[in-house]
């Protein structure tokens, strides 16, 4: 049986950066088939070449669909060749209906009028077939991500794709509705459609594929069937290093207390009587790592917002940053007092994508770095450089545009952003969230230094294991109320759980 895809010594080069370098890969009617590696191996922009992102002329190589060379120069033309890529970026328009976005672009119309009615019936049989309890004529800003995640598909299906691409699909969902998911995928492979699945959880690799191909640095590592592979054999072969254990050996020492917050409570925005965060009091102190767990939903990233200032709804409480009540209405009063925030969306409110690494290093530091009144490029780009080598940034320059980096190294970039404040507390909201094993190695590596220079750090993370790994005491949140909080020794995943699902 010959491979419905066959991409033959792909390679792109971005200025200064070769992305990817001769790589092969092949896809086979029906099969599921697993692209893995660290950030910046190449997955995404082979992905973008195949999906015709990256239009035929800007690389090196040959696509070939059903024996026949590709020359994609439009996302139109990758389409009509049956190739359909879900991003980890939605691309739904949040206004629309689910059977507007279904068919954007491709509306049943008869001189030039759209005939509704046909188009939500195609809607509604494209859901029934996948078991999608969801009504056409609803708002997609309506439904929740996983829903949207799944409203994705049927927008690629609804192209009669028979290559389907996905690209970190379960990054935001839920348990059941990732096995939703996988029940979809398992049906669509039943009716021959070959998938590309790249995601940095290999529980799901290994549950879905049946080869699995390791890209590192911008080439090809191998491909096997996923039965002659382990976790630990994928995981070496991806850093090109065996992996110990993941997380650091951690003996920190507590200096004073850094930041105590009394009886805090953060209102819903849409329902100011509804507590997201329910009179939590806690401490932490210099050189401590205390971990804050808890389901999504529970008010942890708004518990750090609220702290920090950045909340919009009404919030309520006392902040001591080192033994002093401070009052902090904004991030700008947060930034003084010395609390510096690692947001749980990088993209949209840690970094200026299209700016370079220096501009993103030196944004909230920029009066010590460079100077209450006139800003100085030179000490900027000294206090970048020191920044990037110190975390290990792999980019040519400090001028290096920060959305060209993988998602490890934009990572650091933030992180080094909030380290040239100088803060004496800083605040981790999933701190690792779409970093692959090795950058995620190097940020908890990083995480154990700053501790044992003195730095306090308080860690919101929905991984448990990456809780228990680092903290020195785990606290523990469920609907809004503090319910547990452990040491080290006595945080235990059943313990943390029962506290999160409130059986404390």
């Amino acid at each position: 049986m010959n491979p419905i895809l066959e991409m033959r010594a792909i390679t792109k080069e971005f200025p200064g950066v070769k992305a990817l370098d001769g790589v092969t890969f092949d896809l086979y009617e029906g099969e599921f088939h697993s692209l893995v590696g660290e950030n910046g191996a190449g997955k995404s922009t082979l992905m973008k070449t195949l999906s015709g992102v990256y239009p035929y002329g800007t690389y090196g190589g040959d696509i070939v669909i059903d024996g026949e060379i590709r020359q994609f120069k439009t996302i139109r033309d990758s389409e009509h060749a049956g190739v359909a890529i879900i991003f980890q970026e939605l691309s739904l328009v949040k206004e629309l209906t689910v059977g507007e976005n279904i068919f954007l672009g491709r509306e049943p119309s008869k001189f030039g009028i759209i005939n509704w009615s046909e188009l939500y019936q195609k809607a509604a049989k494209l859901l029934q077939d996948l078991n999608l309890p969801i009504d056409p004529r609803t708002p997609v800003g309506n439904l929740g991500i996983g829903q949207q995640q799944l409203v994705e598909i049927a927008k690629a299906l609804s192209q009669s794709a028979k290559i389907l691409v996905l690209d970190e699909p379960t990054a935001a969902l839920t348990e059941s509705e990732v096995e939703t998911l996988f029940e979809i995928l398992r049906k669509l492979k039943s009716r021959g459609v070959g998938m590309i699945y790249i995601s940095h959880k290999l529980d799901e690799v290994f549950e879905m594929s049946d080869r699995i191909t390791v890209l590192r640095d911008g080439k090809t590592v191998g491909t096997q069937n996923a039965g002659d592979l382990t976790k630990d054999k994928v995981i070496a072969l991806m850093v090109g290093r065996e992996v110990g254990d993941i997380f650091p050996k951690t003996s920190h020492e507590f200096g004073d207390t850094a930041l105590e917050v009394r009886n805090l409570n953060a209102f819903d925005l849409d329902n100011p009587d509804k507590k997201l965060v329910d009179n939590v009091s806690f401490s932490v102190k210099k050189g401590e790592v205390l971990g804050i767990s808890g389901l999504m939903g529970a008010g942890r990233s708004e518990l750090l917002m609220s702290i920090f200032g950045a909340w919009q709804g009404k919030s309520t409480g006392e902040v001591l940053v080192e033994g002093k009540q401070v009052s902090i209405n904004s991030p700008s009063e947060a930034i003084k007092n010395g609390i510096g925030f690692v947001t749980e969306d990088r993209k949209r409110f840690g970094l200026l994508l299209e700016q370079p690494i220096r501009d993103n290093m030196t944004l909230a530091g920029l009066k010590k770095i460079s100077g209450a009144f006139v800003t100085h490029l030179s000490k900027e780009t000294v206090a970048a450089r020191g920044a990037m080598q110190s975390l290990k940034v792999k980019a040519n320059s400090p001028l290096t545009v920060a959305g060209t980096l993988s998602g490890g190294n934009q990572q650091k970039v933030v992180l080094g952003k909030w380290l040239l404040t100088n803060p004496k507390v800083l605040f981790l909201d999933e701190p690792t969230r779409g970093i692959d094993v090795g950058a995620k190695q190097e940020i908890y590596s990083e995480i154990n230094k700053l501790a044992k220079e003195g730095l306090a750090i308080v860690m919101v993370s929905s991984e448990l294991p990456e809780v228990l790994g680092l903290s020195d005491r785990v606290l523990v949140l469920h609907e809004g109320k503090l319910t547990g909080e452990f040491s080290k020794n006595e945080a235990t995943p059943e313990k943390v759980m029962a506290a999160a699902t409130g059986n404390h």
